[in-house]
């Protein structure tokens, strides 16, 4: 009796889940890159929004104590997150003032500008959204409106 191999379907199917699986792996778990101990709350002005995939950048300049400005990126879910969430490029127009909470960096360069993992931001008029990635190991900090 002779052995029978894969046939060249099984074999794409196979090739198929591990070039999925790579890609699983590719992605980053929020404890890789932020420090869950390192809370931050910003206070500033728009910059600009990176709408880029995998995930979208808000850009803050928030004033010191000391009267400096202070530089933030807050890495957030991917721009379709926000999108559902109600955040549109005329919401986060440069020059919005907003506060932004979430976890700072691990890496503590503020060059050229410190960065963190947004969680939520608040309007001047009171409004509260979350844009934080869901499934990435974030702390339970009650943020997100789907896990609390």
């Amino acid at each position: 009796m002779r052995a029978r191999g894969l046939s060249w379907w099984q074999t794409g199917v196979c090739v198929g889940l591990l070039v999925w699986s790579l890609g699983c792996l590719a992605h980053h778990a929020f404890s890789a890159e932020f420090d869950a101990n390192a809370p931050v709350v910003v206070r500033g002005r728009v910059t600009r929004v990176e709408w880029i995939n995998p995930h979208a950048w808000i850009h803050v300049e928030a004033q010191t104590a000391q009267g400096d400005i202070e530089r933030w990126m807050f890495e957030t879910g991917t721009p379709n997150t926000l999108a559902r969430a109600g955040v549109t490029r005329n919401i986060l127009a440069p020059g919005t003032a907003l506060v932004v909470r979430g976890y700072r960096s691990k890496n503590p360069n503020c060059q050229p500008a410190c960065k963190a993992n947004g969680r939520d931001i608040q309007f001047a008029d009171g409004r509260q959204v979350f844009v934080g990635s869901r499934g990435t190991g974030a702390p339970m900090d009650g943020a997100d409106p789907l896990r609390r």
